[in-house]
């Protein structure tokens, strides 16, 4: 007995030095840590042409590795967000990104898990580097009453980092959002709603009814192309934008698993939420369908995002996907962070990065 209490001793006496040691190891590391953080810039990396980002992969249910949809957009020296979901902004921190130097935000449509995070994605613009101007945002017509609630919503925010950091840090000319609305074309055209030093954005319409307006975004810069759907079901307006694009991100919800959760939604009384996961499945896309999509647009690269449901256990992908797989095998069922960048005038599609 003797002995194991002196053993005891030993290894709690051991146990204090290394924990007192740990923390010497922590403070000698963070200079370095720090300095390294402070001064990067992923973006830097990157060679001229169109490079591509989840800054959110998931849908709205919570998801340890698929924040709210949130899709960065580097062309060129331009740095544009399509939708703000929930710890969007936080990611593209710590992506390393520079939030300060957002050139724009577009919002393919309103519903809460593609907007949930316009305040903090305007927040962190605004102070990352002491803009003067407010960010502009891209949307369709209805997009003013969101940005002047999200204005009104932060504006005593704003006032508060005024009064503790002065104009140096936080100019209150430059805090918050603007709106720029556009009408959106019925039929099934595309209108262009930002055009500027090589970089072209397209706009068309999607099938997300009940919800309207919702809005698929075509980016081309320097012969390369990047098509994000937003929310929508399978079309055929949004197969003839996709036609040969280099890399197609597009949503996508598999109705195999919502429905085990409609089923046990039911089992458990609960109606409500039975009724939501039975409402879901008829204005999404499945992974078999947007592989389809894929095929017969001939893309270069599928990036399935807006996962909907997360995928919690191991194989669930699998179940996810469905066989979309055997329809276009060149995908990746994306996460926070996943990155692919397509050089400007070639044909190459390079994986950077497949999360955070």
């Amino acid at each position: 007995m003797k002995k194991i209490s002196m053993a005891i001793v030993a290894a709690l006496v051991f146990a204090a030095i290394a924990f007192s040691q740990q923390q010497k190891i922590v403070l000698a590391a963070m200079p370095t840590l720090l300095d390294k953080n402070m001064s990067s810039d992923t973006t830097a990396e990157f060679e001229d042409g169109l490079h591509v980002a989840l800054c959110g992969a998931g849908g709205p249910m919570p998801s340890a590795n698929r924040s709210g949809a949130c899709v960065a957009v580097i062309a060129g020296n331009q740095f544009f967000v399509v939708d703000a979901g929930t710890n969007g902004a936080r990611n593209l921190g710590r992506m390393r990104y520079p939030q300060g130097e957002i050139s724009a935000l577009l919002l393919t449509h309103f519903h809460s898990d593609h907007i949930d995070g316009l305040g903090e994605l305007a927040m962190l613009r605004w102070v990352s580097k002491n803009n003067t101007s407010p960010l502009p945002v891209y949307a369709p017509e209805g997009v003013a009453d969101v940005v002047n609630g999200f204005n009104m919503a932060y504006g005593q925010d704003a006032v508060h980092r005024n009064d503790h950091h002065g104009d140096a840090v936080a100019p209150l000319s430059g805090t918050g959002m603007v709106a720029h609305s556009f009408a959106v074309p019925a039929n099934g055209d595309a209108i262009t709603v930002f055009e500027r030093d090589g970089v072209k954005i397209e706009m068309f319409a999607v099938d997300h009814s009940p919800i309207k307006p919702a809005v698929a975004y075509l980016f081309s810069y320097k012969g390369r192309t990047t098509l994000i759907s937003g929310d929508t079901t399978k079309s055929a307006v949004l197969e003839k934008f996709s036609n040969g694009v280099d890399l197609l991100v597009h949503e996508a919800l598999s109705i195999t698993l919502v429905d085990l959760m409609a089923e046990s939604a039911q089992r458990s009384g609960n109606d409500k939420r039975q009724k939501i996961f039975n409402d879901i499945l008829d204005y999404h896309t499945t992974p078999r369908e947007a592989a389809e999509i894929a095929r017969d647009a001939k893309v270069g690269h599928l990036l399935y995002y807006h996962i909907v449901p997360p995928l919690i256990l191991p194989g669930m992908e699998s179940v996810w996907l469905g066989g979309a797989e055997e329809i276009f095998s060149e995908y990746t069922v994306g996460e926070d962070g996943t990155t692919f960048s397509m050089p400007a005038n070639s044909d190459k599609i390079i994986k950077r990065r497949s999360g955070l």
